[in-house]
């Protein structure tokens, strides 16, 4: 019976083993360790590339807009185009941008890069694509050796407007007034009407009058206003070249309402052109319009209707400036604001055929609506309060004057500057505000 109670001890001991769950738990822990190992691994694997990612995203980004940059060779290679196009200067430093920027352990020919870089009308766009194996540590357990990371980076920048300038100035005799109050009262106490106009007198035949006011203001060292804005204008080509983007980018061409009375017709110093330097030049020439004498033709030498009317002549047909074949137009429009002309329809009360009037703006209309922008520059009117004329006839509508030149103006490009030594700083202020900034996006 031994043998039989043996047998059924062991029959019980096997029961007992297969029924026990007091070590389930630690086996269960050794069975799942792999994969929970295998999942952490994973997480840190994806995560180490993510950052990698971030990081390539990041030179992406700089390469991307760095590529466009206002003072790129992109930029400067789309303003020279004719045409749309790819633009390869601007592919060859976004990957020289983006290889600059890596960070990590990731080498530049471990990273496959393409970049786009193009010009579309007026728009810069750039776009700077990655793609990169990152090795793996734990995945390998599972027979991953990498992860794959990828991304694209886009930027655009609206490239400067091509535009074309055309400086309109007054150079009538009313621009001989003194250019500050000081020079007004220095003209007055040097003529014997207290005039504060210098009259620049040139006969018929030619011969000027060395006796003329034009001559007082110069041998007392007045300055005129015709002065300033002479000086103003050339200081303004050297603004237009520190502020473009391309030697191409703005012409400029200047011209007066005449140079005698005789023949006061809209006069060309210098047609729109690139070589800033030789509008500059040119424009010494810009002086006060001469009389062969005092009253001439009624003082009738100011029309803002026939100089705006031939300017509209002048002035082709303005584009959207995304080429140099399609500048934009401004017409730069500096003057004291009183017309002084024979005319029928005038707003004031005249001297017999003579109209002194504030600008008629329906002449300004009329080139806005072909899109042509106006900048005024209103140098003030100063008042004249010893000279009976300015009295008469100029003093009633005064405050009707800066209103009228504001209107004339495309909207936001008006100044008014007073006293007149300030012509300079306004002209550079007008300008800096009709150009348009560039802009990046992203």
């Amino acid at each position: 019976m031994a043998w039989w109670n043996r047998g059924i001890d062991f029959v019980r001991s096997l029961y007992r083993f297969c029924t026990d769950r007091s070590g389930n738990f630690g086996m269960l822990t050794a069975i799942l360790m792999v994969p929970l190992i295998g999942s952490a691994g994973v997480a840190v694997d994806f995560a180490h590339a993510l950052s990698l990612r971030t990081q390539l995203y990041a030179a992406a980004d700089a390469a991307a807009v760095g590529a466009i940059s206002e003072k790129s060779a992109a930029a400067a290679a789309a303003m020279k185009m004719t045409s749309d196009g790819p633009i390869s200067a601007g592919q060859d430093d976004a990957r020289n941008i983006f290889v600059g920027q890596m960070q990590g352990e990731l080498t530049a020919s471990q990273v496959a890069v393409n970049v786009q870089v193009s010009r579309a009308s007026n728009k810069l766009n750039s776009a700077v694509t990655f793609t990169a194996s990152v090795p793996t540590t734990f995945m390998q357990i599972f027979g991953r050796k990498s992860v794959d990371i990828s991304g694209t980076a886009t930027a655009m920048f609206q490239t400067a407007s091509f535009m074309d300038f055309y400086i309109l100035i007054d150079n009538t005799p009313s621009m001989g007034v003194g250019a500050t109050p000081a020079d007004v009262a220095k003209m007055e106490s040097k003529t014997p009407d207290t005039c504060a106009f210098a009259c620049h007198v040139v006969s018929e035949a030619g011969v000027e009058d060395k006796n003329s006011y034009y001559n007082i203001a110069r041998n007392n060292g007045v300055t005129l206003r015709v002065d300033v804005v002479r000086q103003a204008t050339q200081k303004l080509t050297e603004t237009a070249k520190t502020e473009r983007a391309s030697d191409n980018q703005f012409k400029m061409g200047v011209y007066t309402f005449g140079k005698k009375a005789e023949d006061a017709n809209l006069t060309t110093i210098s047609e729109p052109i690139t070589d800033l330097a030789k509008v500059a030049s040119y424009t010494n020439a810009v002086t006060l319009m001469s009389i062969p004498r005092q009253g001439y033709n009624n003082d009738q030498q100011t029309s803002f209707d026939n100089s705006l009317t031939q300017m509209n002549k002048i002035i082709s047909t303005p584009g959207d400036g995304s080429t140099e074949a399609q500048p934009q137009k401004i017409l730069f429009f500096v003057s004291d604001g009183v017309g002084d002309s024979k005319k029928s329809n005038c707003t004031k009360p005249k001297t017999g055929e003579r109209c002194q009037e504030p600008i008629d703006i329906s002449f300004c209309k009329t080139l806005k609506d072909r899109g042509v922008k106006i900048a005024v520059l209103y140098t003030t009117y100063l008042p004249l309060p010893k000279n009976s004329w300015y009295n008469t006839w100029i003093k009633p509508f005064q405050s009707e004057i800066p209103t009228k030149m504001q209107s004339c103006a495309s909207p936001g490009l008006y100044f008014e500057v007073t006293p007149t030594q300030g012509i300079t700083d306004a002209m550079q202020a007008l300008f800096l505000k009709v150009i348009r900034t560039p802009r990046i996006t992203s």
